[in-house]
């Protein structure tokens, strides 16, 4: 079998991976926003890309919308893309994304938080020349059980998230904006 067979095959059981995390998330949830991205990458990524997926169904992880009663949101500092973005990272070997979610939460930000179910599904189709794939990304929605503090303490194991800080405004600079704003404006 060639590299170029071997990538099709690997995106064809991605896309089997990719609509069987869907369809569990479609069943396992009630109300959530649906969005769709399309992104075209180089081919050393979309390998990386189509193997997260095909473990787990998704390219990016799992992510965690974090919010006061005031309606204050929780976003961290990624240095690897130079953006706020919402809390969340990849997917361990047999952990569901909901844990995925709550795990990189402490990771990242060091809070606790009671969530609600799921906000956000978004189908990435990623493409590189004349392969593509999908993966969905799922962004569960939860309210901070400390609130009144604004203590954020960062411990992520990667090194990519230096620091974690509450917002009632959400900066220029932040991944997804649109996306969070949307459900923000629907739920809070």
């Amino acid at each position: 079998m060639t590299a170029i067979d071997g990538l099709w095959y690997l995106a064809d059981v991605a896309d089997q991976r990719a609509e069987q995390a869907y369809h569990q998330l479609r069943d396992g949830y009630d109300d959530f926003l649906e969005f769709d991205r399309s992104q075209h990458v180089s081919r050393a990524r979309f390998r990386t890309l189509a193997e997260r997926i095909r473990d787990c169904g998704a390219p990016y992880g799992a992510h965690t919308i974090v919010y006061r009663p005031a309606g204050d949101l929780l976003l961290v500092r990624h240095e690897g893309v130079d953006m706020w973005v919402l809390p969340g990272g990849e997917v361990d070997p047999g952990e569901g994304f909901r844990d995925a979610a709550e795990r990189e939460l402490a990771e990242e930000a060091g809070i606790e938080a009671a969530y609600d179910g799921l906000a956000i599904a978004t189908r990435v189709e990623v493409r590189c020349d004349e392969y593509a794939t999908w993966g969905v990304l799922p962004v569960f929605a939860a309210e901070a059980i400390e609130t009144d503090s604004d203590a954020l303490e960062v411990g992520d194991p990667d090194g990519e998230i230096s620091t974690a800080r509450w917002f009632d405004e959400l900066p220029a600079d932040t991944r997804d904006r649109a996306e969070i704003s949307q459900w923000r404006e629907r739920v809070l």
